[in-house]
Formats: structure tokens, sequence, C-alpha cells
């Protein structure tokens, strides 16, 4: 099986052109289904019933990952025994009529304006540390960029004059994402006071983010900066670094923009993906009611 999953991810990852973050999600997703399998004795995909699929989802929620991430999982494996039957290595598609995980789909946790104004406060004051974190939080909520991309950033992608972020999404997709104005601000004075200082140690580095050597930030510091002051203003438990692209789309739909240009704005292939936050604000849904409604 391992053999196969690793011919699959290479097939997906040429004709999809799938991002390295989307392969390997799809390799953590398979090789789980895989270990699932060979400890209950099936050694073959052919061999796979539709109960294994259904105990494989349900052991993994008793493990108690999130529903998103089942979703996945079962994404996966229907990609999988899509393409094993294209290839003639399967028999029958037992995963085809599978529900949709659309089906499963949670609301995100969003947090008020006060609250996302309470993080971005925690990062205030002049150490350099605090002064680069600023801009970050800034960054996040402003533009709803994806961490990946935020860590993908260099400096020719922030243009102030025309005020936008140019940025590389799924699928090595480019858009263009307008910056605000409090957040260009927190980035002209980390560029100023901090960048240039921390640059000379590494000055081939052309991320936008530089760590205290002069050196690009991984994904993984920019997620331990977001928890950071979580914690500090008393949000830890109710956010990460993508719960501040939620913010962002549902605080400019709650304020009046148009879906269409959130979907453009958050790189959304499908208006069906950014619909999830005409769910969220349920305050906008009940004054547009009352407003409209002939009886309200």
């Amino acid at each position: 099986m391992q053999e196969i999953i690793a011919q699959f991810l290479d097939h997906i990852a040429f004709e999809r052109g799938l991002a390295a973050n989307t392969r390997a999600a799809y390799a953590t997703d398979l090789q789980a289904f895989a270990t699932f399998l060979t400890a209950r004795g099936v050694h073959l995909f052919n061999q796979v019933a539709r109960r294994h699929i259904v105990e494989f989802l349900t052991d993994q929620r008793r493990q108690e990952l999130a529903v998103s991430t089942v979703a996945r999982r079962l994404v996966a494996v229907k990609v999988l025994f899509g393409y094993l039957q294209r290839e003639g290595l399967l028999d029958r598609n037992v995963a085809e009529a599978m529900n949709s995980p659309k089906l499963w789909r949670t609301l995100p946790e969003i947090l008020t304006p006060t609250e996302v104004g309470r993080l971005v406060d925690a990062a205030a004051g002049d150490k350099a540390q605090a002064v680069r974190d600023h801009a970050i939080l800034e960054l996040f909520y402003s533009c709803g960029l994806r961490i990946s991309e935020v860590a993908a950033l260099r400096l020719g992608d922030v243009q102030f004059d025309g005020g936008f972020v140019r940025c590389t999404g799924k699928g090595d997709k480019q858009r263009v994402v307008p910056l605000g104005s409090v957040a260009a601000a927190s980035l002209r004075r980390y560029l100023d006071k901090v960048r240039s200082r921390w640059a000379k140690k590494n000055p081939a580095d052309d991320h936008l983010f530089l760590s205290q050597q002069g050196k690009g930030f991984t994904r993984q510091g920019l997620y331990k900066v977001v928890m950071h002051y979580a914690r500090v203003a008393g949000l830890s438990g109710r956010l990460t670094p993508h719960t501040l692209r939620h913010c962002f789309a549902s605080h400019l739909l709650a304020n009046g923009a148009q879906l269409r240009a959130i979907q453009e704005m958050l790189g959304h292939a499908s208006i069906a993906t950014t619909q999830i936050y005409t769910h969220v604000d349920q305050d906008r849904l009940v004054a547009v009611h009352r407003k409209f409604h002939p009886r309200a």
C-alpha cells in the first residue's frame, strides 16, 4: 500500500500542481488510513470495503480529531480510490457513494473586532520583537492570509504605494489583497526600525518577516507568535492563526462587503467555500430580516 500511496502522491502533485503543504496533508491522511487498515489485517486497497472506511472515520473521531480533519481524510481516501479505479487497480470504488464531507462542515470560531483589538494590542511596545509581532498580527487580520502565505512573503510583495499585498496561495496561484492603512503603518515601522537591523546578519534573505538571526520565519514560528499573544490577551483556546482569516472574512461581510469580493481576497476557487461566512454572521441576517421583511 505504501508504494501505491507514493505513486498516487506523485501523480496528483504533477497533475494538479498541488502545493507542498497540500501534498503533505494528503500523505499524512493516507498514511493514517493505511496504518488503520494494516492493523485490521487489510493489506491491499482492493480488499477494502465501505465498512472499513466508515470504521476508520469513526476511529478518527474517537481520537478527538477535528471534524474538518476527519472530513479532509475522507476526501483523501475518495480521491485515492478514484485514481486507483481509473488506473485499473481497483475492481470497484467503494468510496464513490460516500457522503460528501461538506455535510460535516462546522462554523468557524470568530472573534469580535474588540477581541481582535485585544490580541493585536498584546504585542504593543517599542521592543524589536514586539514591533515585528505587532506587524505580523496586523497583517494576518488585515489581509486574511493563510499562515503559509505569510511565511512565504518577500519584501517585493508589499506595495505601499498601491496599498496591496501580493501572495501565492494554493496551487501556486497568485492574488492581490488590499492592505489596510493600520497594517501598512505597522509594517512600515517594522521595516524601518527592526528588519533593516536584523537583515544585516543575513542580507541574502528577502523574506518579509525575519527572526532575530536574520532568517525567514517558518510556519511554525508564525504559529508560536500568534499563540503567544493569544495567551497574553486571554484568548487561548479560541484562537489559531487561521482564526484571524475567518475574522477577516466575517467582519468584512458584516460591514457590507460583497461575497464575490471576499472570495477573491481569500483566494477561494469556489464561492461555495466562501458562503460559510453567511452562516456565521447571524446578526447581519437578523438586521436584514428586520429591515426588509414586511412583518419584522
